[in-house]
């Protein structure tokens, strides 16, 4: 049987659960975008690259100027479109996405993989032996929202430290959050 490939999962969560409402996040935090955006890019090794696993609701949440996102192997999950985006992998489930991720050329060129969205994806990856890792902002405030984070096993998946992680609690706008890192040992 083949090894199950290691990934995580990116995620802003409001201290009620929320991650989105309307299909966009209901705070602007510099911060957490920019953290989103490095943790998401940078590679260690020349010539790879990571790759970001998404639901339809989330592509189309990314403003159209920043799709795909840049320097990033961009994988859409649909079961609906029949034509990827322009930029974009179309895979019409998670599995398959591993699946892809799995064969040439990307078993040689892509580093990390992270599933960024939505609820439903998140929910089918958190279930999945793969997921390794959890990059959770908790944005430490309650936000009217319409989409949820799904509950995990906070018995499998522990908090640890990682220096490449800011630490402490940050603030913009009035608005207090955290990074936090969980794993699950695999």
């Amino acid at each position: 049987m083949a090894s199950v490939r290691k990934f995580a999962c990116v995620v802003a969560v409001a201290q009620n659960g929320g991650i989105g409402k309307n299909n966009t996040l209901p705070w602007k935090l510099h911060g957490d975008m920019k953290f989103f955006s490095h943790l998401t890019k940078v590679v260690s090794a020349e010539g790879k690259q990571n790759a970001v696993i998404m639901g339809r609701k989330t592509w189309e949440s990314i403003p159209e100027k920043y799709r795909p996102l840049p320097h990033r192997l961009n994988i859409l999950l649909s079961r609906n479109l029949s034509v990827a985006p322009e930029g974009a992998h179309l895979c019409s489930s998670l599995q398959a996405a591993f699946d892809l991720l799995s064969a040439a050329p990307f078993t040689d060129t892509v580093e990390n993989i992270y599933v960024i969205g939505g609820a439903a994806v998140y929910k089918e990856a958190l279930q999945h032996p793969g997921a390794h890792r959890l990059y959770i902002t908790h944005v430490l405030k309650d936000f009217e929202c319409d989409v949820h984070f799904p509950d995990y096993d906070k018995t499998v998946f522990k908090e640890i430290s990682d220096p490449e992680v800011p630490s402490g609690v940050q603030e913009e706008d009035g608005i207090q959050y955290k990074f936090q890192v969980y794993q699950r040992d695999i």
